[in-house]
């Protein structure tokens, strides 16, 4: 007798996110609801894991408010109409650490209080560069800083409005990154190199 897994369908989103929801992956991978689809991406590489090292030391170093860093922190955030929210867990969740918004949070938290997100591409570059940015504007997430590894660049999207970020600035991997309020600092990409 061979065992039978639920398969959802892709017409009854509720029962979807359900499903998701009591998803178990194996350690490392990260699940995530992005725009009614289920998304699971394979553990990280080195290089991607030293971006997010050489970002969290000077955001923790040279911010000028003491920030707070998760880097496994799923986020619930609304999705665009029609759709269940979505549940998504960036590379880098960063608050104002006077907010302690990580104590005593459930797996999946609302966004709000979070300062910045950052995304370093991957196995599935193009959900960050689109779906899970317009996402992260949909929620208001004042500033998304993505490295993208492919094109050598570093981009930080900010003032969210109608679903999108309306400023966007990028620099290619050598060249520092303004970073503005509570951050208030360039972030230097020399190491990228």
């Amino acid at each position: 007798m061979t065992a039978m897994a639920y398969e959802p369908t892709a017409t009854d989103e509720e029962t979807l996110l359900d499903y998701f929801l009591k998803l178990e992956t194996p350690v490392g991978f990260r699940p995530e609801f992005i725009e009614g689809e289920i998304v699971v991406s394979p553990p990280t590489d080195g290089d991607h894991e030293d971006y997010l090292d050489l970002i969290s030391g000077q955001v923790r170093a040279e911010s000028s408010t003491h920030m707070q860093i998760s880097g496994y922190k799923g986020l619930v955030l609304s999705s665009t109409a029609g759709h269940a929210d979505d549940h998504v867990i960036p590379d880098a969740t960063i608050a104002p650490r006077e907010l302690r918004l990580f104590r005593g949070a459930p797996p999946w938290m609302p966004s709000d209080g979070v300062a910045m997100v950052i995304e370093v591409t991957s196995s599935k570059p193009n959900k960050d560069r689109g779906p899970k940015r317009q996402a992260y504007a949909r929620a208001r997430i004042p500033l998304y800083l993505l490295v993208d590894r492919t094109k050598s660049t570093i981009t930080l999207f900010s003032e969210p409005a109608d679903g999108d970020y309306g400023e966007i600035h990028s620099v290619p991997f050598g060249k520092p990154l303004p970073l503005p309020a509570p951050f208030s600092f360039d972030l230097e990409t020399s190491e990228f190199l």
